[in-house]
């Protein structure tokens, strides 16, 4: 694909992702009990924190790679700020974790997830404080692990770079969707079939938007993968996403 067709095409699909009025939230301000709250931010901590040394460990190693750093923590920024009316108190919206997942690792994108969504919750009201660690948890932990995980999984298998990366950003996408219908579950357990009833609904409703948008995460993250091959060769290389003969 020449670079100009992909271009049309990520412009296309950025079109497509651009929302309508919402006043829907990642899991919005409030929304959650308070010991679900505690909860959820004591469990993202610990990747935090591990994410922390491991982006200190990259800097220091290729100070070069801040830039690469920042377009990362951008492109989650841009995507997940593109929200969709789904369920009541929340929102579908693409997450753009499995492109810095598959760069940095995921423990990284803890830090960049909790950064990104602290900007939103304070200055575009999407999502919020309380909620702040659920909405981590969900996007920026296990997305970019499940986006790792499936990347690795298909390059151990000699699989194409492209679909690596289609996979991972598509799967680390609809995970996060997953982890939030079961938080959303645990925290409002349907009076008639209690958690496992729930979970149903929430993924249900939650699917009728968030496969599409999975889907064109995917495509527009392997046309900024592939731009990134082009003009960013050197980084690639150092991250040993790409060999000096590619």
């Amino acid at each position: 694909m020449s670079k100009r067709i992909q271009l049309f095409v990520g412009l296309v699909l950025m079109m497509f992702l651009i929302p309508y009025k919402a006043s829907a939230m990642h899991i919005m301000e409030g929304f959650l009990q308070p010991g679900w709250a505690i909860s959820w931010g004591a469990l993202t901590i610990p990747f935090v924190v591990l994410g922390i040394f491991s982006i200190k460990k990259t800097i220091s190693l290729n100070p070069r790679l801040k830039i690469l750093l920042a377009m990362a923590g951008a492109f989650v920024f841009v995507l997940s700020a593109l929200k969709l009316p789904s369920v009541t108190g929340s929102c579908s919206h693409p997450t753009g974790v499995g492109f810095g997942a598959i760069l940095f690792g995921p423990t990284a994108m803890a830090v960049i997830g909790v950064i990104v969504l602290l900007f939103q919750a304070l200055l575009l009201a999407h999502g919020g404080l309380t909620t702040l660690g659920a909405n981590t948890f969900s996007m920026a932990v296990v997305g970019p692990f499940v986006a790792y995980g499936v990347y690795k999984l298909v390059q151990k298998f000699k699989g194409p770079q492209w679909l690596g990366v289609f996979l991972a950003a598509s799967l680390g996408d609809l995970s996060t969707y997953v982890t939030t219908s079961i938080q959303l579950a645990l925290a409002f357990p349907s009076e008639v079939g209690g958690i496992a009833a729930s979970l149903t609904k929430f993924m249900s409703i939650f699917a009728v938007t968030q496969i599409p948008l999975a889907i064109s995460e995917g495509i527009l993250t392997v046309i900024i993968f592939n731009a990134l091959a082009s003009y960013g060769k050197s980084e690639l290389q150092d991250l040993k996403l790409l060999t000096k003969e590619a």
